[in-house]
């Protein structure tokens, strides 16, 4: 049971998705301080200065040890500028990824010229044999 739960845990696969998940815990730490140390100022300042995650509506007023019941739509409003410029992030970074890969590939394609098989160059004698026959007769 142990050797199958090695060969288990050292293929590819779970070893790329162990990384990923490392990556991107990472990733959504530098994202997540984008958003909260930069952006949401910058936000706050052209909105005069509101913190949208104290906006609430009370629902019930807190009495004694009673804590007051409320609505707390500023803290949703702000998990959700924080996932559309999360998203937008892994967006770029996607397109940056597959520019990058797209540039790769066209530069090895411009270095090596594609092989032709043996097939394809037997076929193309083959047509200018008949090209030059049709010629010929007429």
């Amino acid at each position: 049971m142990l050797k199958e739960f090695k060969e288990f845990a050292l293929k590819g696969n779970v070893l790329d998705l162990a990384v990923a998940v490392v990556i991107g815990g990472a990733f959504g730490k530098i994202v997540s301080s984008l958003v909260n140390d930069l952006i949401m100022p910058l936000v706050g300042l052209l909105t005069g200065g509101i913190n949208f995650s104290y906006l609430m509506l009370v629902l019930k007023e807190g009495t004694g040890d009673i804590p007051a019941i409320t609505l707390n739509y500023g803290a949703f409003i702000q998990s959700a500028i924080d996932f559309l410029i999360i998203s937008f992030s892994i967006f770029l970074f996607i397109k940056l990824i597959a520019g990058l890969k797209r540039k790769n590939k066209e530069d090895v394609s411009e270095a090596e010229p594609p092989k032709v098989s043996d097939e394809v160059i037997l076929l193309q004698e083959i047509r200018d044999l008949l090209k030059n026959n049709v010629d010929d007769i007429k």
